[in-house]
């Protein structure tokens, strides 16, 4: 499978490729480092986040997991950047509990594309199980605080977990 890694504030990271979708982003650096034309664009896209050029992403996503797993997921992706909402509120709209959303975002194999860090506690930040937790998702709620809304605030239908079309070049 392929995978490429890039240099982020929030530490090292590997997007990984399988059949001309993005499959996973993980924390760390990857073995192999295999460059093809969408896992650039992911790393190019991702720079450009990080230097908050960019609020959204437009890549094919192809998560793994349940039907229940992918309906929560469909429900972050749809949370606007910039803001924020409970894991009770996406148990509202994808079904379920608070928990078992909670379940579910620790489960997110593609964490930031997939903004599980927009979904916070009723009373508090909540948890995140990516880089160094919750001080990782204050500093990416903290970045897309900062940055102005523009042309590619609105999310692709392509970065939607799940879609069966292509992304443009």
């Amino acid at each position: 499978m392929p995978q490429l890694s890039l240099h982020t504030p929030v530490g090292d990271l590997t997007v990984s490729e399988d059949d001309g979708r993005i499959v996973a982003l993980d924390w760390g650096w990857g073995r192999d480092q295999t460059e093809t034309p969408l896992l650039r664009r992911a790393r190019d896209q991702l720079h450009a986040y990080f230097d908050g050029e960019r609020l959204t992403f437009d890549l094919p996503l192809a998560p793994a997991g349940t039907p229940y797993r992918r309906r929560v997921w469909a429900a972050l992706a749809a949370i606007p950047p910039g803001q924020t909402r409970t894991y009770q509120d996406i148990a509202r709209t994808a079904g379920g509990s608070a928990r078992s959303v909670g379940g579910a975002n620790g489960a997110n194999p593609i964490p930031i594309l997939i903004p599980c860090h927009r979904v916070v506690a009723s009373r508090g930040i909540g948890g995140y199980s990516g880089g160094d937790g919750p001080p990782t998702k204050r500093y990416l709620l903290d970045l897309e605080s900062r940055m102005p809304a523009g042309p590619d605030a609105l999310a692709s239908p392509d970065a939607r977990p799940g879609s069966d079309r292509q992304s443009g070049p």
